[in-house]
Formats: structure tokens, C-alpha cells, sequence
């Protein structure tokens, strides 16, 4: 939405710019609001840009448990301490 309305501005702040629409006004000096104009539709293009960015980077942490045979895991030891049946607190 951002980049649109950037583009919005740059449009109009160039036809500010390059006179496509003479607009007599004696208040305003419509070369100063086009170039504004312009300026802040770079801006708004820019920073939705760079938020864009960071909202799509993401961090994967990939962990790996290496297995170690020698030893025991809790399981085992309470199978080899309850037996082959039942483990106690286990479903």
C-alpha cells in the first residue's frame, strides 16, 4: 500500500514539477510542492521497502542431537529398572 501511494506522489509531484497542469495559484509555489511532493513519494517508497525487507527475513536455527550409544537414555534405564512392562508415568 505504501509504495503505491508513493508512486501517487511521485506522479504528482512531477507533474507539478514539469508545469503539465498550469495551476494559477498565488499562494503556493506549485515547482516547491511538486518537488515535496516528489521527495516524499521516494521516501514512502524507500522506508515500505526496507520494512518490507525486514519483516521477510527470517532466522532458521537448525539443531542436531548427536546420539550416544554408550550411554543409557532415561527410558532405558527404567525399562532396565522396571522390567519389560510398564514404565511407570509413561503412557
Amino acid at each position: 500500500m505504501a509504495i503505491g501511494l508513493g508512486i501517487v506522489l511521485i506522479v504528482v509531484g512531477l507533474i507539478l514539477v514539469l508545469d503539465v497542469v498550469n495551476v494559477d495559484t498565488s499562494v503556493i509555489d506549485t515547482g516547491t510542492l511538486g518537488w515535496i511532493l516528489l521527495v516524499a513519494g521516494v521516501l514512502a517508497i524507500v522506508i515500505s521497502l526496507v520494512v518490507n525487507q525486514q519483516r521477510t527475513r527470517r532466522t532458521v536455527v537448525e539443531e542436531r542431537r548427536r546420539c550416544d550409544h554408550s550411554r543409557p537414555s532415561a527410558v532405558d534405564r527404567r525399562r532396565a529398572r522396571f522390567g519389560k512392562g510398564r514404565i511407570p508415568g509413561a503412557r
